[in-house]
């Protein structure tokens, strides 16, 4: 029990260290505008702080979790959004059986960022691998 407790606060601190929650209040107005402005028929969002100077609005879209990434004078820097992880593009799903064959897509997301630049995140074990708009395998980060 006491391990489950340890494991769990360290998991806890580590999301911690990457994500801070915001409270609405403290987040920039230009970043609550420009995101009220784009987003308008949304009710209930998190804030988050991310990497120490970008806020992300968490919010969901019907059933589908979505995230908005601005900076602090409110420009957009990307957005997020979940999908199954059976509508990544083929060679995602062919690069993730090959190379991490005991392994499946855990989370995936469509990142579009602010020039219409479409990216793939797929969550395998404990790697988030990075992939460009063709499927393309671009990097892998351990998290």
């Amino acid at each position: 029990m006491k391990k489950l407790i340890l494991v769990l606060a360290i998991v806890g601190l580590s999301a911690h260290v990457h994500a801070q929650e915001v409270k609405a209040s403290n987040v920039p107005v230009a970043v609550t505008t420009a995101f009220n402005q784009a987003h308008q028929t949304v009710r209930e969002v998190e804030w988050s702080l991310k990497d120490g100077n970008n806020y992300e609005a968490a919010y969901e879209d019907g059933k589908v979790n979505t995230y908005v990434k601005y900076d602090a004078s409110g420009n957009l820097i990307d957005t997020k959004v979940q999908i199954p992880g059976s509508d990544l593009p083929a060679p995602v799903l062919s690069y993730v059986k090959q190379n991490y064959k005991e392994d499946e897509v855990k989370k995936a997301y469509k990142i579009t960022d602010a020039s219409g630049t479409v990216t793939y995140k797929a969550k395998v074990k404990d790697m988030h691998l990075l992939f460009d708009s063709k499927g393309t395998f671009m990097k892998a980060i351990k998290k």
